[in-house]
């Protein structure tokens, strides 16, 4: 299983680092994925390089499919909201941020749940989705932390949240 980051021009990468952060230390494969494999900037001008094209994954083996804000318009097709319906239907966690949750509307995925498009709140944790408003990076890496079971035990979840609370009011 592995999780799928959804790079796009002018994606907004600040809001998944610390989601890609806590992937990443816990041994979670991370697949960067855009629409055609091509190496894409971000809105922080970070150029990225795709590990595949979209298509070449197959959506039954993402556990996490994670889209950042930004201008969405580039991934705004059918083969994006195809794709993430079906990782949806696989009961797998999909989690956008931002403009993401605009994605995630688009694709039909938010009809008949919570989510920040529906009720006021800057996070809303799902079964299986997960919205977050752009301010609320640190809060949306920990609910998918302990959605997919990152940490240890719950005085390693506490230490997180402490840690990144102290650094929040900096």
């Amino acid at each position: 299983m592995k999780t799928v980051v959804l790079l796009y021009e002018s994606c907004c990468i600040y809001e998944i680092v610390i989601t890609n952060y806590f992937l990443q230390c816990t041994g979670h494969e991370i697949v960067f994925a855009t629409i055609d494999g091509v190496a894409v900037k971000a809105q922080e001008q970070f150029s990225m390089n795709a590990t595949c094209p979209l298509r070449e994954i197959d959506p039954k083996e993402v556990e996490l499919l994670l889209i950042p804000g930004g201008d969405i318009s580039s991934i705004a097709n059918e083969e994006v909201y195809s794709f993430i319906r079906a990782v949806v239907d696989n009961k797998s966690l999909v989690a956008g941020i931002c403009n993401g949750v605009d994605e995630l509307d688009n694709a039909g995925i938010l009809k008949g749940i919570e989510s920040t498009h529906s009720i006021n709140e800057p996070l809303v944790v799902g079964e299986n989705v997960i919205t977050a408003r752009a301010n609320m990076y640190v809060d949306m890496a920990i609910a998918i932390g302990k959605k997919m079971n990152l940490f240890v035990d719950e005085a390693d979840l506490q230490e997180t949240i402490d840690f990144w609370k102290f650094h929040k009011t900096l």
